[in-house]
């Protein structure tokens, strides 16, 4: 039965990102090439590497953390990142995008760092951390205000619309910007899904199969940090993919993480493509940004998933 369920994700995420091109306005004959090649295509691949980074990066949070509603949004990573980025889109205004990414970097791995400290130092239980992200998250929203009111006008509107989370993009500068760094945290989290399998059981019995536990929380809370930063610096913070995606998933295999975080990642890749798609489709004529979607999706899933555990 596994084994069928399996295969029925991996053929439902395929065939989400073979629709994912052709929602939205009809193409005209005169402009559907360039329309396909240069504008949805390339929004496509990118949607693919967002939300599958971001998808596999929640599950191994999850693992880690030993919390099934930890994700980059829900501990604030997102945040973290959104925050770093902004600050560099408002304080230095025509930066490149190197300079952009490493802002969002340096408060994504700040956040993650931070979180890690605290349930080390403080013994904070997993429900705890989940505080200690929406605090987080509260504190770099006041933060982010309180910059878009020091900008002018125009940056203060490139702020709020990228502040949403959206894939819209023009040609492929934004696929090569984002694919090595979300390429390097796809491999490696993968690469460590063995010890994240074996950490699902406890740190300690992990410990005792030979799977260094500091090393590996180590080594997932700083490529994620990177996917994410990545992730928000190019598309903006889109909110809830890390968490709806891997439970969608183990509600079909199991909690097994061996199969959950590669279904993650192939299932975010399909998903999020498929969402940016819908969300063209909402209002004819106009672009609603995906993170708009996401956001009123995931909401209501977290709150479902806190009543769920305390009823449990």
């Amino acid at each position: 039965m596994s084994g069928h369920r399996v295969a029925g994700l991996v053929l439902v995420s395929l065939l989400a990102l073979g629709v994912a091109p052709w929602l939205g306005d009809t193409l005209e004959p005169q402009t559907a090439e360039f329309v396909l090649l240069e504008l949805r295509l390339p929004r496509v691949i990118l949607g693919l590497l967002v939300g599958a980074t971001l998808a596999l990066t929640g599950a191994a949070y999850q693992t880690i953390f030993e919390n099934p509603l930890a994700s980059p949004s829900t501990l604030g990573t997102v945040a973290g990142a959104g925050l770093g980025a902004l600050a560099v889109l408002v304080l230095v205004p025509g930066a490149w995008a190197t300079a952009v990414a490493l802002g969002a970097f340096v408060g994504a791995l700040a956040v993650s760092l931070g979180l890690a400290a605290l349930a080390r130092v403080s013994a904070l239980r997993p429900d705890d951390l989940v505080l200690a992200g929406v605090a987080i998250t509260l504190a770099a929203g006041a933060a982010t205000t309180g910059l878009q009111l020091q900008a002018d006008a125009a940056a203060t509107l490139a702020a709020v619309r990228w502040a949403i989370g959206s894939l819209s993009t023009v040609g492929w500068g934004a696929v090569v910007q984002v694919g090595p760094p979300t390429a390097l945290t796809l491999f490696v989290i993968l690469a460590h899904t063995r010890a994240l399998h074996a950490m699902a059981a406890g740190s300690e019995r992990a410990e005792t199969q030979g799977v260094d536990t500091r090393r590996t929380r180590g080594t997932v809370l700083a490529v994620g940090a990177l996917g994410v930063a990545a992730c928000v610096a190019t598309a903006g913070p889109i909110a809830f993919v890390g968490l709806l995606v891997p439970h969608l998933v183990r509600g079909f295999v199991g909690g097994a993480p061996r199969l959950v975080l590669p279904l993650s990642a192939l299932v975010g890749a399909g998903f999020l493509p498929l969402a940016d798609g819908l969300a063209r489709m909402v209002v004819p004529g106009r672009d609603l940004p995906v993170g708009v979607l996401t956001a009123t999706l995931g909401a209501p899933t977290l709150l479902w998933l806190l009543v769920r555990r305390r009823r449990g």
